[in-house]
């Protein structure tokens, strides 16, 4: 069994910055995959980040690229999203993710667990 638990929602102005953090506990895979997914008020759950516990890849939603980085801390069990040059856009509820498949994982399924959320709020 694992458990996710993100932390690091708030309120920012359009341009500036978060980091999230992603807590996992449980025994996780070596191969499992971490990810972030977001869902806008009235828009479905969409995919905005993955990485590998082992191997460091990584990939992005075309939207979020060259903006947001994912990064882990084995040491830690801890994967965060930096998101820097925030758009009003950006706004929504925050996931944090694990599953055994990356590639499932970008195309928007192969989820085993699921954090609760954060909230992302971006004015102006």
């Amino acid at each position: 069994q694992v458990q996710v638990a993100e932390s690091g929602g708030g309120l920012v102005q359009a341009g500036g910055s978060l980091r999230l953090s992603c807590a996992a506990s449980g025994r996780t895979p070596s191969r499992y995959a971490m990810g972030w997914f977001r869902q806008a008020p009235g828009k479905e759950r969409e995919f905005v980040a993955a990485i590998t516990w082992g191997g460091g890849n990584m990939y992005y939603r075309d939207s979020v690229k060259g903006r947001f980085t994912i990064s882990r801390d084995n040491a830690k069990n801890t994967v965060y999203l930096q998101m820097n040059s925030l758009k009003p856009e950006d706004t929504a509820v925050y996931y944090c993710a694990a599953g055994s498949s990356i590639m499932r994982m970008t195309a928007g399924s192969g989820v085993d667990y699921w954090g609760k959320g954060t909230l992302v709020t971006v004015s102006s």
